[in-house]
């Protein structure tokens, strides 16, 4: 009641005043004490009185008051940000008096401070702040709002503003008393594909008596779903080869230290940890050293996650790993100890508690597709990045010297040996480079999530699995394995939740294995143990 109200004093002022005309009044020291001071009822008629006449004062003051950023001595009212104090009225700088106090505001009068923001959006000139504004009162839809909505639909010039005003108009005569209105706004709202609007049919469709109101609301329903059902759709192909492009990141380390090398190395987990923490380092140095080029720190984190993780990965091999060859349980064993070194290591050096890293304002935001399917741009960039690494990793190994030592060595140790190749620096070499593509995969993966010390942990089995299904040793394998565990993933889970879509996918390998146990691609040749 008291909302309603108040949307039709604004409605009737700001007609009346011409709406952000030039010859508004601006803010004054008295309307600035009155929204702040007093009862509730008084602040809103105060507020509503400030909002007709509303300027960038205005705005700004009243964006101050839902940042809480306020306060207030007697008469006296301070906006005060980042511990500088300014005068609302003249925007100069001011000194708050001791006896200063924040203004406090109650639920109601938070809600009327947002929609008093959303109706100054309507009418700004910048096209992101009327379509916010737009939005903001979708969310709450009001019969009173009508007149409002009317005038900024008569001075809208964009149709796709003009598209969402109408829209927000629909959802306000879906609440009228009048049938004829709402079953006007139900049939109008067919039209609107969104998971709001399903929302908010679905919501009247519970308070609604009248049988034929009813029928259009879900006849616009289930028009709506069966629009909504391919973005669901895509959403989850996507997500399945988000995640897949992460498990192939993590698994093409493995595919070199265990499919290429035949080394089990549980500390592979916390060789991610590494590149992760490198890329940590990288962001703070470049806050405190290269503010102004903050948005190039993953690109310097790159390299630097790479070296790291391939230094440590060469010391293992050469101090503990390059005794074990062709002992699998020792492997097992020293590697998982130095896991445990390595977390430990981490924790004493960074803390126990989890990290954030900051994606770089170019890796913001997203594609908005469909109504209900928006692409994030870091999503993005991690799918192109695993797609490079995998490119750069296939040239590394099959089309370069290293490479052909790698295959040589792996395949027949002693005639590589006869033939000259210094099998035990190939062996550094190699370890170093899958411990380094651990380290990108660290990289990437502190682009989605908080880096921890136990960052690798979650994913050690998985990237095990993946390359046992693709493959031991078939980088053709890892692929078609990490994208298939990471799309079957995703639709489980929309059927059956995460943890039964895990359970699923275990039972689905176990079975596969065990029907083949060289995996999807067999290792030709005579070697191969099929």
């Amino acid at each position: 009641m008291h909302r309603s109200s108040l949307w039709l004093r604004l409605a009737a002022l700001l007609a009346c005043l011409g709406l952000w005309s030039g010859a508004a009044q601006a803010l004054t020291a008295a309307e600035a004490a009155a929204i702040v001071t007093g009862e509730t009822d008084a602040r809103i008629e105060a507020l509503a009185k400030a909002v007709a006449a509303g300027d960038e004062r205005t705005a700004a003051f009243i964006q101050a008051l839902a940042d809480d950023a306020v306060k207030v001595a007697g008469e006296k009212v301070f906006i005060v940000r980042d511990g500088k104090a300014s005068d609302p009225v003249t925007g100069q700088a001011a000194t708050v008096p001791d006896n200063a106090e924040d203004v406090v505001s109650n639920n109601r009068m938070r809600g009327e401070i947002d929609n008093a923001l959303a109706a100054l959006k309507l009418f700004s000139p910048d096209d992101k702040l009327r379509l916010q504004g737009v939005k903001a009162l979708l969310k709450e839809p009001d019969e009173s709002r009508l007149p409002l909505l009317d005038k900024a639909l008569a001075a809208e010039k964009s149709d796709n503003i003009r598209a969402q005003l109408q829209l927000a108009r629909a959802a306000a005569l879906l609440g009228s008393s009048d049938k004829a209105r709402r079953l006007e706004a139900a049939k109008a709202l067919a039209a609107s594909k969104t998971p709001e609007t399903k929302l908010l049919l679905n919501e009247r469709l519970q308070a609604e008596t009248e049988a034929d109101v009813k029928g259009q609301l879900l006849a616009s329903l289930q028009a709506i779903e069966g629009a909504l059902v391919w973005g669901d759709k895509l959403g989850a192909l996507f997500s399945g080869i988000s995640l897949g492009s992460i498990l192939l990141l993590v698994a093409l380390g493995l595919a070199i230290t265990y499919g290429l090398m035949g080394v089990i190395n549980m500390a592979h987990g916390e060789l991610m940890m590494i590149g992760a923490y490198a890329t940590y380092v990288m962001q703070g140095l470049f806050q405190k050293y290269l503010p102004g080029a903050f948005d190039w720190y993953l690109v310097a984190a790159v390299p630097v996650a790479f070296m790291a993780s391939a230094l440590v990965g060469a010391a293992m091999e050469r101090s503990v790993i390059r005794f074990l060859y062709g002992r699998p349980l020792e492997t097992l064993l020293a590697t998982w100890g130095i896991s445990l070194v390595l977390m430990q290591a981490v924790r004493s050096l960074f803390g126990a508690q989890n990290v954030g890293v900051e994606n770089p304002s170019w890796m913001s935001g997203g594609v908005q597709v469909l109504s209900n399917l928006t692409l994030p741009y870091n999503r993005l960039v991690i799918i192109g990045f695993a797609a490079a690494v995998l490119l750069g990793m296939a040239f590394l190994i099959g089309r370069t010297r290293l490479g052909l030592f790698v295959r040589g060595v792996t395949q027949n140790r002693p005639i590589a040996s006869c033939m000259g190749v210094n099998t035990a620096r190939i062996d550094t070499w190699a370890f170093a480079l899958g411990s380094g593509i651990a380290g990108l995969a660290g990289c990437a993966l502190s682009q989605i999530g908080n880096v921890g010390p136990d960052l690798g942990q979650s994913y050690i089995v998985d990237s095990f699995m993946v390359v046992v299904l693709g493959g031991v040793g078939q980088l053709a394998g890892t692929v078609y394995a990490a994208m298939g565990l990471g799309i079957l993933n995703k639709f489980l889970e929309g059927w059956t939740g995460a943890v039964l879509a895990k359970i699923a996918v275990l039972v689905f390998i176990i079975i596969f294995i065990q029907k083949r146990p060289q995996g999807i691609f067999a290792m030709k040749g005579r070697s191969a143990e099929a």
